[in-house]
């Protein structure tokens, strides 16, 4: 039962990939050897080229990188909820997954605590576990599934409560703000132009932003699921 779990317990998170290279041409050869294969897969058209697909490289964590985790965490109060958000956003990938590794290790390390994110366990704790392995770091045990039964896993999913059994069903974290009349700011960006605003723009606070108000989306629609009031937007605070 969701209103069973603790609030202050649950680490709510969103990532933002990217292709690991600005442009296909970049690339290493033997890299681009592989990325071809992987294309030839998912072109719907036949002219489409491997470069042409690249900008998709991102959604792949053999082929991407992580450029910001962003998490929330909720309090309560005597008058309501608090939210706080953090972020960990670096060019070099190592670097942000030390920090966030750092915060689960030292606050979210026993069976108590839960990871929450909307499509998550499909793909933002996969990849993240993938890109800590891949370069050369220790997984948190929040991350480290090996060995476990399906009920020792921690992670709740907000798209996964939505099928209510249906596997075939897909609902966009947009969709249902829309459903549930969940506020969300109009963003500059949306997800197919972070790679863009990256490479092209070099701007990282800006997809820092757009990724922070994906965790308070998911906040919201946890709290929606449990019948429960919205955090007011006064009560949301941003961590340095």
């Amino acid at each position: 039962m969701l209103e069973k779990i603790n609030l202050e317990k649950v680490l709510f998170l969103d990532i933002e990939t990217v292709p690991q290279f600005p442009d296909f041409s970049d690339v290493p050869e033997h890299f681009q050897q592989l990325w071809e294969k992987k294309a030839a897969f998912l072109k719907k058209e036949e002219e489409q080229t491997a470069a042409d697909l690249y900008e998709r490289a991102g959604i792949y964590a053999e082929f991407g990188k992580i450029v910001c985790i962003s998490v929330g965490f909720v309090r309560n109060t005597r008058t309501g909820k608090q939210l706080r958000l953090k972020s960990f956003y670096h060019d070099d990938e190592a670097t942000l997954l030390k920090q966030f590794i750092r915060l689960l290790d030292d606050h979210y390390n026993t069976p108590y605590h839960v990871l929450c994110g909307h499509n998550a366990k499909e793909f933002d704790f996969p990849y993240i576990a993938r890109r800590i392995l891949i370069n050369g770091l220790k997984l948190p045990n929040a991350l480290n599934i090996a060995g476990k039964k399906p009920w020792e896993i921690a992670h709740i999913d907000t798209m996964e409560l939505w099928k209510f059994g249906d596997f075939k069903h897909y609902t966009s974290l947009n969709l249902l703000a829309a459903v549930f009349d969940i506020p969300t700011p109009k963003d500059d960006i949306d997800g197919s132009q972070v790679g863009a605003v990256y490479h092209q723009e070099q701007n990282l606070e800006r997809i820092k932003v757009y990724c922070e108000k994906d965790v308070v989306t998911v906040v919201q629609l946890f709290l929606r699921y449990r019948g429960e009031a919205l955090i007011d937007e006064a009560e949301i605070e941003v961590s340095p």
